[in-house]
C-alpha cells in the first residue's frame, strides 16, 4: 500500500511538472527552447543531469543543451554522435513505453562508441532498483502529426532519490519528452515564420516570394494558424484559417470566416481570452468544435505589419494540447485519490468539505462582512487591448463534468454558436464591462438539522459520517496485508454502492472512511448509517475464506463557521462514543 504522504508528494511533483512544461513555451529562440528543455528535467523531474541531443540535417545528433554540471557541459556540448550509434542505443535494453533504459550490465559495450557521454565508474547496486552510474535512460522526441520523425533524444542521469524511476516517473518523463518535441517543433516553426515576416517588409519582388513562403508555412503548418483583422468594424474577425485549424475544429474554411475567437471560446474561458494581448499574448483555453464539444488549445499571438498602413493583422498560432490536458487531469486524479480503493483521499475530502464551508456562520448580517468584501461587490472590470472581435450568442451550455472517475469530461452547447442578440449588456463590438462584479455572498450556508430530542423543523444539512471498521486489525494480523487490502477494497465498494450519486465516500486512512451526504435530516443520516453498517457486516470472501468486519459510525454536521478539522473531529468523537456504547451493550448482554 502507498504511504499516506505519497499523494501529497505526487501533487507537489505534478505542480513542478506543470510549471516546467509551461516554461517550454516561454523561450524566444530554438537555442533557448533547447536549454529550457534541459533545465526543466533538472528542476521538475528529479534528475541531477540532463542532456538534449538534437538531430542535425545530416542525420547525426549533436549535444545542443546540457544542465546540472558545468564541467560535463563544457566537455560534451557541441560534440556529435553518429545516427548509427544512436539507433543502436535506442534498440537496446528495456522499452519503458517510448523510453529506453539500458542497465549498466548491458551498457558496458557502449563505452567505446562515438556518442558523447559522461558516465563514471561505480559500485554494484546495494539493493534492487538502485540507480548505477553507468545506467542509461533515454527519452526520444518525435515530431507531431502521427509520423515517426526523430527530432532528438533526451538523456538523463543521477535521480536525486538514487532509484530507478517507477511507473509514475516514467510516465512523467515520457509526457515531458512529448511536450518538449512540440516546443522544439514550434520554435523551429516560429523561427521560419519570423524570417518570412522580415522578408515581407523588403522590396516588391522579395515581397512576392516571401508571401508564397509564408502561404506555404501557414497552409501546411502541422498545427492550427489563423489571421484575424485588427481595427475597424470587423475587428477580430477571422480572415484566414489553415487546414490544420479547420480540421481541429471540424469547420470548413468558409464557415471560419464568419467567426472571431470570441465566438468560439468556451464561456468559462472568455476572461482568459480577454486578458490575452495582441503582441506576444499567450493563453490556454477551450475552443468549440462544430459538433458542440470543446478542445483545449494553446494560443500565441503576434502582429503582422503592413508596410503602408502599419499593423493590420493578428497572426494566431493554435496548438492542440488536449492530450497534455488529459494527462494532467489523470495525474491530478491520482494525486487526489486513494491508490488502493480509488476513493477520494484525505486531501481531496478536505478540499470538498472546505468548499461547502465559509467563515461566517449562517444568519450573519451585511455589516459582518469584511470591508474589502463589501467594496468588491461594487467593483467594475477594466480590460484594455483586447485583440478579438464581437461575441456571438451562446445557447444553454454544459461545463466540464466531474473528473472523479478519471475520465476527461466533455461539454456541448445546446444552442450552438450562430447569430442572434444576447442578453446581459453585450455590445456588438465586445463586452459591457461597466456592470458590477458578482456580489459577495451567493454562498449557500451549511446548517445543522435539529438535535436529538428537539422538534424536527425540516432543516436539511450536510451530514458527515465517520466510519471506523471493527475487527479489521485482527484480520490484518491473522491473514496478512493482502487480505486486509482486499477487505478495504470491498468495504469501499459497498459504501459507494450504498450512497447516492452526488454523495462522497472518501478513505481517510487505514480503516477509516468518511461519507459526505448533503440534504439530509437527522433521521435520514441515522438511517443512512444503519444501512451502510448493514451493508458492511455480511461476510467478505478472500482467497476462499470468509472474513467479517463490523463498523462504527459517528454522525457530525458541516456548519459554516466551523473549520474542516472541527467538523471531522466532531464526527470522529461521535463515532468513538457510539463504539464505546455498543461495546457496553455487548458486555451487558454477555
Amino acid at each position: 500500500m502507498e504511504t499516506e504522504s505519497e499523494p501529497y508528494v505526487r501533487l507537489a511533483t505534478l505542480r513542478q511538472l506543470h510549471q516546467v512544461v509551461a516554461n517550454l513555451n516561454t523561450a524566444r529562440s530554438l537555442a533557448e527552447t533547447l536549454q529550457t528543455v534541459a533545465d526543466g528535467i533538472v528542476a521538475g523531474l528529479g534528475y541531477e543531469l540532463a542532456c538534449v541531443n538534437l538531430v542535425r540535417p545530416d542525420g547525426d545528433l549533436v549535444v545542443a543543451a546540457f544542465a546540472g554540471n558545468t564541467a560535463a557541459e563544457a566537455l560534451i556540448t557541441g560534440r556529435v554522435g553518429s545516427r548509427t550509434s544512436w539507433e543502436r542505443r535506442l534498440g537496446m535494453g528495456q522499452a519503458w513505453g517510448e523510453l529506453r533504459f539500458i542497465p549498466h550490465t548491458e551498457g558496458w559495450v557502449l563505452l567505446e562508441d562515438d556518442v558523447p557521454q559522461w558516465y563514471t565508474e561505480g559500485p554494484e547496486p546495494r539493493f534492487e532498483g538502485e540507480w548505477h552510474p553507468q545506467d542509461r535512460l533515454y527519452a526520444p522526441m518525435y515530431a507531431s502529426g502521427g509520423g515517426c520523425e526523430l527530432l532528438g533524444v533526451i538523456s538523463v542521469d543521477k535521480p536525486r532519490n538514487g532509484r530507478l524511476p517507477g511507473a509514475w516517473g516514467q510516465e512523467a518523463l515520457q509526457m515531458y519528452a512529448s511536450q518538449s518535441a512540440i516546443a522544439i517543433s514550434n520554435a523551429r516553426l516560429r523561427a521560419n515564420m519570423q524570417r518570412a515576416l522580415v522578408r515581407l517588409e523588403r522590396e516588391q519582388q522579395a515581397l512576392r516570394a516571401s508571401e508564397e513562403s509564408f502561404r506555404q508555412a501557414f497552409e501546411y503548418a502541422p498545427s492550427g494558424m489563423a489571421i484575424a483583422e485588427m481595427g475597424g468594424d470587423q475587428h477580430g474577425r477571422l480572415l484566414r484559417a489553415n487546414d490544420a485549424l479547420c480540421r481541429l475544429l471540424g469547420r470548413p474554411a468558409s464557415a471560419m470566416r464568419r467567426y472571431s475567437f470570441a465566438d468560439l471560446v468556451h464561456p468559462e474561458d472568455i476572461g482568459t481570452l480577454l486578458r490575452t494581448s495582441a503582441e506576444g499574448g499567450r493563453a490556454e483555453l477551450r475552443l468549440g468544435r462544430r459538433d458542440g464539444t470543446y478542445v483545449w488549445v494553446s494560443l500565441r499571438n503576434s502582429v503582422v505589419a503592413d508596410t503602408t498602413d502599419g499593423p493590420r493583422f493578428l497572426l494566431t498560432h493554435v496548438e492542440d494540447i488536449e492530450e497534455r490536458k488529459r494527462h494532467e487531469l489523470q495525474l491530478a486524479h491520482r494525486a487526489s485519490h486513494d491508490a488502493l480503493t480509488g476513493l477520494p483521499n484525505n486531501a481531496e475530502l478536505r478540499t470538498r468539505l472546505s468548499a461547502r464551508l465559509c467563515g461566517r456562520p449562517p444568519g450573519a448580517q451585511e455589516e459582518d462582512r469584511p470591508p474589502d468584501a463589501r467594496q468588491e461587490a461594487g467593483r467594475t472590470l477594466d480590460v484594455r487591448d483586447y485583440p478579438y472581435g464581437g461575441y456571438g450568442a451562446y445557447g444553454a451550455y454544459g461545463g466540464y463534468g466531474d473528473y472523479g472517475d478519471g475520465r476527461y469530461g466533455e461539454s456541448s452547447y445546446a444552442g450552438g454558436f450562430d447569430g442572434g442578440d444576447t442578453d446581459g449588456g453585450f455590445h456588438a463590438d465586445g463586452f459591457d464591462f461597466d456592470r458590477p462584479a458578482i456580489p459577495y455572498d451567493h454562498h449557500v450556508h451549511a446548517v445543522a438539522p435539529a438535535a436529538d430530542g428537539e422538534a424536527d423543523d425540516g432543516t436539511k444539512g450536510l451530514a458527515v459520517l465517520f466510519c471506523d471498521l471493527d475487527g479489521f486489525k485482527s484480520i490484518n494480523d491473522r491473514f496478512g496485508h493482502n487480505t486486509g487490502d482486499a477487505v478495504l477494497i470491498e468495504v469501499a465498494r459497498r459504501l459507494t454502492t450504498g450512497v447516492r450519486d452526488g454523495d462522497t465516500v472518501a478513505r481517510l486512512g487505514g480503516d477509516e472512511f468518511v461519507v459526505l451526504a448533503d440534504g439530509l435530516g437527522a433521521a435520514d443520516a441515522a438511517d443512512l448509517a444503519v444501512r451502510l453498517r448493514n451493508a458492511i457486516i455480511p461476510p467478505i470472501r478472500v482467497d476462499g475464506r470468509a472474513v467479517r468486519v463490523g463498523a462504527s459510525f459517528g454522525i457530525g454536521w458541516a456548519v459554516c463557521g466551523m473549520s474542516v478539522e472541527e467538523v471531522l473531529q466532531s464526527a470522529d468523537q461521535r463515532m468513538y462514543i457510539e463504539k464505546r456504547s455498543r461495546a457496553k451493550v455487548h458486555r451487558r448482554a454477555g
